[in-house]
């Protein structure tokens, strides 16, 4: 794990609302990652970097249906040219929205990412970044999501902090993990001229 952390110019928080941070269905690090997500969210806008918020639009019944308090973000947003709020229906945080182009247009060449669920919406986002070529940076302790339940004939259950871990490895040698949320810098972007 590298621990000297050039700045980016972008956080990409993903779906960290409130089904999955708070009450009964909360992931077992809730604590922990919504402490580093504040953390990186203000640390972001005091260097000047894009904040862009994912949220995920669930399927109707599901904890993150749209427009019930699971699918609410948990984190406040300070909308602006500099804080966008992306909504997506995919664990691709660039399938089908605007992320990719909202990235470009603010001349972002590397972005930190945190949030939920690591092996599959985290991972998703991670690993599409990566094949757009930003840079990427995940922080170790600043995403998180659930134990994976035993499968007879499979495997007993898997501890989150392991998915999380098999998530990070899984994305190869191109992203730079970080231990500490508290090692990400940040700064501005630099629009390149068109």
């Amino acid at each position: 794990m590298n621990q000297r952390v050039l700045p980016v110019e972008a956080l990409v928080v993903v779906d960290v609302q409130s089904a999955f941070v708070s009450g009964d269905g909360a992931v077992p690090e809730a604590a922990r990652l919504i402490a580093r997500a504040t953390d990186l969210v203000s640390r972001a806008r005091r260097g000047g970097a894009l904040v862009v918020h994912l949220q995920n639009d669930g399927p109707a019944g599901a904890a993150d249906e749209p427009h019930t308090p699971g699918w609410e973000l948990h984190l406040p947003v300070e909308a602006g040219s500099r804080e966008v709020v992306i909504r997506k229906t995919e664990d691709d945080g660039f399938a089908g929205t605007s992320l990719g182009s909202v990235l470009a247009d603010a001349g972002v060449r590397g972005l930190a990412v945190c949030g939920t669920m690591s092996e599959m919406c985290v991972l998703a986002t991670a690993r599409r970044g990566l094949e757009l070529d930003y840079r990427v940076v995940l922080p170790h302790d600043a995403h998180a999501t659930y134990d994976i339940p035993a499968a007879e004939g499979i495997s007993d259950m898997v501890p989150a902090a392991a998915a999380s871990r098999v998530a990070e490895w899984a994305l190869g040698d191109g992203v730079e993990i970080v231990a500490h949320a508290a090692d990400v810098t940040f700064m501005a972007p630099r629009p390149q001229p068109r």
